[in-house]
């Protein structure tokens, strides 16, 4: 009993000293015989007919273009912008934050999901003219609500820690984004074929998690050997 108290309380100075978090951080640096993950996202079923979306506002430049509705963009019967990333992965390539860019140009956010580490800083364009404002739906991170005039062609916004952070814009309603905040550098967004590829990946067995915005998230266990390629694909449908 005794020997328990003393463990416990030796369990708790260490936590006070390095907490639980920083414990379990993530740890990077050189891989050797790195593999890699690739594959397709798929959307079961049949794909739906892209929604269109009215432009209200500002018509003279948001409607450029036809807008629809990006939540849910099916390509060959495979998902764009869904994003792949490893969850449980401890130690691998380096972890480095960077300055990311978020584009609004035709009313638009482009890209529609921004993936980047935690630590990074996004660089938000408004090369449309008119007034923008950026609002983030935070949980995590401290939100934001920025305005964005005509005249602020650029704004700069830190995000420190890993979260899915979706974007509105309050001028314009049709006008929506995410940030898929990572906590270590294994994530891919599936490009305009619904593909993705992690590389430098230290051999081991992984859990590997697609989000997507409207159909939320899948999982499942994939085993990555020394300079080999793993083969991976999700399906997905509607809820």
């Amino acid at each position: 009993m005794k020997r328990k108290v003393v463990l416990t309380a030796f369990l708790s100075a260490v936590l006070l000293v390095f907490p639980l978090s920083s414990l379990l951080a993530y740890e990077g640096g050189a891989v050797g015989g790195g593999g890699t993950i690739s594959g397709v996202v798929k959307f079961k079923g049949a794909a739906p007919a892209p929604k269109k979306l009215e432009v209200t506002k500002d018509k003279e430049v948001c409607a450029k273009t036809a807008k629809s509705d990006p939540g849910l963009i099916v390509s060959g019967g495979n998902l764009v912008n869904a994003v792949v990333s490893i969850t449980d992965i401890k130690k691998g390539k380096k972890l480095e934050p960077q300055k990311v860019t978020l584009d609004q140009n035709g009313c638009e956010y482009k890209p529609h999901v921004l993936a980047f580490v935690a630590g990074s800083t996004v660089e938000i364009l408004n090369p449309d003219g008119i007034l923008h404002n950026v609002h983030s739906y935070s949980k995590v991170n401290s939100p934001f609500n920025i305005a964005q005039p005509k005249f602020k062609k650029t704004i700069t916004q830190k995000i420190d820690k890993p979260e899915v952070i979706k974007l509105q814009c309050d001028v314009h309603g049709w006008m929506s984004g995410w940030f898929f905040v990572a906590e270590n550098p294994y994530f891919s967004v599936t490009d305009n074929s619904g593909s993705f590829k992690l590389t430098d990946v230290p051999p081991g067995t992984y859990n590997l998690e697609v989000w997507h915005e409207t159909l939320g998230k899948v999982s499942q266990k994939v085993t990555v050997k020394a300079k080999e390629e793993a083969k991976v694909t999700f399906e997905l449908a509607k809820k």
